[in-house]
Order: structure tokens, then C-alpha cells, then sequence
């Protein structure tokens, strides 16, 4: 009995081993061969020996008399691929694209925080705008609420989401967690897992990033969703101070932008445990498209005693910024009573 419980315990240990070998065989193979150097025949070349490696470390895996070489040499190559994977740094001085080529920063004086660079570009379509720059100072003691915006373009479960901030006289400063990407340079999930993009906190105006998405983005349309957030005193200058503080730190000390980890939702999560009440990790805030049905469900939404469903046909916002698209007090009339869907 003794001896088959010996066995199995070792059977388990070598599967458990092989999935490991095989975790980490997918993610270097997959590292090089997004990540390497900028030779492609050196960068494939690469990604295929981590593959080859790996796979005659599980064939030997198999064998009892080559097993424990076969782990010293695959221990040794991914040593190595681990000092190469932490040589690979951010940077803030790469060829931008216009809409992030800037950084925003903020100056703090009491309750007054300055921000600096504030964009404000004016579409004419999606890909053609000409990109503007403003400061503005806000009173902490004036700010009103907190938004919480949801931007959904494939289905329900996934969102672009982002904050904005409400102060007194109808000013609002929205804070999208973003890639910064280069020119020419688009967008992949897959990249996001790889250090492909430094990180980015694009601090607009809400004609810039929600009228874009609204009026301008049609392939795929885009559905925008605007929630007042609920909490209690001081929680908004709280998460608004730890904002300005990932900015002001963004501008000096760069860090990669990650798919899972660093991503616009959980960012946010991240940030919003400056605050003491902040919600515990949920499947619903890394499925970015359930975050609003989330924070409804703990309270933290303004309902007016309606049900998620409802309340969601009051925040799709893309018939009244299609109807006032330019206007001044864009930011008050899409908050206007919901037109019918």
C-alpha cells in the first residue's frame, strides 16, 4: 500500500511537472517570438530553440535515466531567458502616435490639482483630427461624483473602461487607462501579455474620448454606457489623487502595459483600493463587460430604484452625443433623460 501511494504521488509530481514545463515552454516560445530581437531570423530562431528545448525536456521527462539532465539543461535555458525577459524595459521616448505623444502631469497646491495637458482633439473622422492641449485647475473640494464609463464594441462580456471625474460648474476629466501606442502600430491582445506597450493614462475631455467613440468609431460601432458611481465621503478625491499620482509617476518612470494585469479594468480595481471600502477581485471586473452588472450588484452604482436592466438603457449615451455631437455643454446634455433605444 505504502509503495503504490509512493507511486502515485511520484505519477503526480512528474504531470505536475510536465504542465509546468509545458506553461513555461508556450510563454517563452511565445515571448521570443513577440518580444525578441529585432532580427526576425534571430527572433525566430530563438523562439524555435525554446520550443525544441522544451520539448526534448518533456520527452525526457519520460525517461527516468535522462530526466534529471534533461531538467538541469531546460532550468539552465530558462535562467537565461528570465535575465533577457528583465532587460526588456519601457520607455517614454519611443515615436508616438499624436493622440498619446504628449504625457499629462499634475502640479498639487492644497485641495487645487493642476493638470496639465489635458487633450482635447477635434475629429473630423477617426483617423483624421487635428490633436489640442489644455490645463485646468480643479478644486477637490468641488468635485461632485465620479463616473464610471463602459464601452462595449463585441458582445456583452467585453468593455473598454474608464473614469470620469465630475466637479462643480459642469466640468468633467476623463481618465482612460490605455496602451501607448507607436505609429503604426495597432493593437493586440496577445502583444498586451508581452511587454509590447508601455502603459498610458489618457486625460481628456469628454469631446475627445467619449465623443470618439460615440460619433466617430463605426467599424466596429461602438455602444457607451455613462454610470454615476456611489460612495462615501471623500472615497472620489481619494481615487482621484491616486489618479493624478499613477500620472505624475507615468510620466517619469514608465511601466509596461499588460493584457491581464495592468489592463484598463484592473487599473482601476488597483487604484480604487486607496479607498478602504473597495470592492474584493472578481471574474466580473477581468471579464471588463460584467463590471458595471458588478458594481450594481454591491451598491456602488446611483440606481434611482432601478433594476441593471433598466438603468443601462438610461446610460447608453450614443443618441444624445450623436444629437449634440459638438456643442460646449456636451458633458451636460448627454446626461440628459435617455431617449428610447
Amino acid at each position: 500500500m505504502k509503495l503504490f501511494s509512493l507511486r502515485i504521488a511520484r505519477a503526480l509530481a512528474l504531470a505536475l511537472l510536465f504542465l509546468l514545463i509545458l506553461g513555461i515552454g508556450i510563454w517563452g516560445t511565445l515571448a521570443f517570438a513577440i518580444s525578441g530581437p529585432a532580427n526576425l531570423l534571430l527572433r525566430y530562431s530563438l523562439s524555435a530553440f525554446f520550443a525544441l528545448n522544451c520539448l526534448i525536456s518533456l520527452i525526457a521527462l519520460t525517461q527516468a535515466r535522462w530526466r534529471w539532465r534533461g531538467l538541469i539543461v531546460y532550468s539552465i535555458v530558462f535562467a537565461l531567458t528570465l535575465i533577457w525577459w528583465a532587460s526588456v524595459k519601457p520607455s517614454n521616448d519611443r515615436n508616438w502616435q499624436e493622440g498619446v505623444a504628449v504625457p499629462p502631469w499634475a502640479k498639487i497646491d492644497g485641495d487645487l490639482v493642476t493638470v496639465h495637458n489635458i487633450r482635447n482633439i477635434v475629429y473630423r473622422s477617426e483617423t483624421d483630427y487635428t490633436v489640442a492641449y489644455y490645463d485646468r485647475t480643479f478644486d477637490l473640494r468641488k468635485l461632485e461624483g465620479v463616473d464610471v464609463v463602459t464601452v462595449h464594441w463585441m458582445g456583452p462580456a467585453i468593455a473598454h473602461v474608464f473614469l470620469s471625474f465630475a466637479f462643480a460648474g459642469d466640468q468633467h476629466l476623463a481618465i482612460s487607462i490605455e496602451t501607448r501606442n507607436q505609429k503604426g502600430e495597432g493593437y493586440s491582445t496577445l502583444k498586451g501579455f508581452f511587454r509590447q506597450y508601455e502603459l498610458h493614462y489618457v486625460v481628456a475631455d469628454e469631446r475627445d474620448v467619449i465623443r470618439l467613440r460615440t460619433n466617430y468609431r463605426h467599424n466596429p460601432p461602438e455602444d457607451v454606457y455613462v454610470y454615476r458611481a456611489r460612495g462615501v465621503d471623500g472615497d472620489g478625491q481619494r481615487l482621484f489623487l491616486e489618479y493624478i499620482a499613477q500620472i505624475n509617476s507615468l510620466k517619469t518612470t514608465p511601466e509596461f502595459y499588460n493584457s491581464l494585469t495592468t489592463n484598463c479594468t484592473t487599473n482601476i480595481w488597483l487604484n480604487a483600493r486607496v479607498n478602504p471600502d473597495n470592492l474584493p477581485l472578481s471574474w466580473k471586473i477581468l471579464a471588463s463587460g460584467y463590471l458595471a452588472e458588478y458594481l450594481y450588484e454591491n451598491d456602488r452604482l446611483e440606481t434611482k430604484g432601478m433594476s441593471f436592466s433598466e438603468l443601462q438603457k438610461q446610460a447608453w449615451i450614443n443618441p444624445r452625443a450623436h444629437a449634440v455631437d459638438k456643442a460646449d455643454n456636451f458633458s451636460q446634455l448627454i446626461r440628459m433623460p435617455a431617449i428610447s433605444r
